[in-house]
């Protein structure tokens, strides 16, 4: 790239109505007027924000249960090893945008290493990974309203409540509109974390642990599960950070994509560091009579509080989701056109198609299809890890194998190296994670023979 393409992409598009400089130029968004939305309005602040919202929402109410699994020791040194290898992939996001300022999504990186059959596969998984975590998503939601209001109404009403609230704030065209509510949406649900956390530090037992007898915390520092629970929970655990394929569209709306990587240390710090403080404190006071999700663990009441400051934040997660997926649908049936950046017709009908589409797509997922807990799980081993593993590994070999043909230096060879166990890590915990959800879905049958479609029960 020559440096004056490199600065003329790098350089800050104005973030305000009416700052916007005309003619300013997007690789991605193309001509960026003010006669259109402005698709690089996100300050690096905001990015770090979006990027902890994509994190932090289903998965970390699953990681108790998951340290119930592996143990303490063993769930602690896999989620910083977890941290340590998404952290990278995220960073290697960041470089690999900067030297590739066309890219936009997961598809792109796909062409670039496969050619087309890459495109149509990265995409496709990019696509169908979201729509199943955006399902999950509304399938919170419901147990949120059900927690709060006591079951006061069927459950199939609260999913279409969640689906209808998420695509009309997913319908804002932009990520910089919606930043604001990604702050909102993380305090909530950290807040409701929080709760859970102290409650069940002052309370006497858990809310799920026998009231007939002295309670000690039954908490084990190295776990005895099968290899199924256990690739499990280490899914349970991936599935934490796998907010890593959105931050290839986050980075694409950035002001400034230089200061990707001061958001990604920001993002990652706090998101480690407080998965870590949740996990271990409600594990420990709780032990096996940990609830999934974990907001339960304390009792009804504080079950009640906790739920009512996570529903924000869960509505928030969701309605990300579904503006991620549908942000690249749109861009994709209109990259090159100037209806991807003018308020016309053509442009409204198919961004609102896009976001109506991916909701109800979603909403069908989230309530017709029997086990869908295990079916989410998964989908989370079969596309989560490959979102988040392989193609970051593939990338940098990309960008760096041709490096080593005239001089290798010991970093370089060491590089190599990482890169082909990220690939190698990712392609193991795929086959095993989704062995591990196989083995869950037909227990889970024979158990139960699974939920109804469009069910009233409670699932608080």
């Amino acid at each position: 790239m020559s440096e004056k393409t490199k600065e003329d992409f790098l350089a800050p598009v104005p973030s305000q109505i009416g700052e916007i400089l005309e003619g300013s130029h997007d690789a991605v968004f193309g001509e960026i007027t003010e006669d259109g939305p402005n698709y690089r309005a996100v300050g690096w602040k905001g990015t770090a924000v979006l990027m902890m919202k994509t994190q932090i929402g289903l998965g970390v109410l699953s990681i108790p249960v998951a340290f119930d699994a592996l143990g303490v020791v063993p769930g602690v040194i896999c989620l910083i090893v977890i941290a340590g290898i998404t952290t990278w992939s995220d960073y290697v996001i960041g470089t690999f945008k900067l030297r590739h300022r066309e890219v936009y999504g997961i598809d792109d990186v796909g062409e670039l290493l496969m050619g087309r059959p890459g495109r149509y596969l990265l995409g496709s998984a990019f696509c169908l990974w979201w729509i199943f975590v955006a399902g999950s998503g509304m399938l919170g939601i419901s147990i949120g309203l059900n927690a709060v209001s006591s079951h006061a109404t069927c459950t199939a009403v609260y999913v279409a409540i969640a689906a209808i609230v998420a695509f009309l704030f997913a319908s804002i065209q932009t990520l910089g509109r919606i930043s604001w509510l990604a702050w909102i949406g993380l305090f909530c649900i950290l807040t409701s974390i929080l709760i859970v956390t102290v409650a069940v530090g002052i309370q006497d037992r858990p809310s799920a642990a026998p009231a007939d007898a002295v309670w000690v915390s039954d908490y084990k520092i190295v776990g005895s599960s099968s290899f199924t629970d256990a690739i499990s929970a280490i899914s349970t655990i991936i599935f934490a950070y796998a907010g890593t394929p959105a931050f290839f569209s986050i980075a694409s709306e950035m002001r400034d994509p230089t200061h990707y990587n001061r958001a990604l240390i920001l993002c990652q710090s706090v998101v480690t560091c407080f998965y870590l403080a949740i996990g271990i404190v409600i594990y420990y006071y709780c032990g096996s009579y940990v609830s999934s999700p974990a907001l339960g663990s304390a009792g009804p009441v504080v079950k009640k509080v906790s739920y009512g400051f996570a529903l924000p934040g869960l509505i928030v997660s969701t309605l990300l989701f579904v503006h991620i997926t549908g942000k690249y649908i749109f861009v994709r049936m209109l990259k090159g056109s100037r209806h991807l950046t003018a308020n016309t017709v053509k442009h409204w009908v198919i961004w609102l198609g896009c976001t109506f589409g991916v909701t109800i797509v979603a909403y069908i997922i989230a309530s017709a299809i029997p086990v869908f807990g295990d079916l989410v799980s998964l989908v989370g081993a079969l596309l989560g890890t490959p979102m988040c593993f392989q193609p970051m590994g593939g990338m940098w070999l990309y960008d760096n194998w041709s490096k080593g043909k005239n001089h290798r230096t010991m970093k370089w060879n060491l590089m190599v190296c990482w890169s082909i166990f990220v690939i190698v890590a990712g392609f193991f915990l795929m086959v095993a994670g989704t062995y591990g959800s196989v083995v869950s879905i037909i227990n889970s049958y024979k158990e139960s023979g699974g939920s109804a479609c469009w069910s009233c029960a409670d699932n608080s």
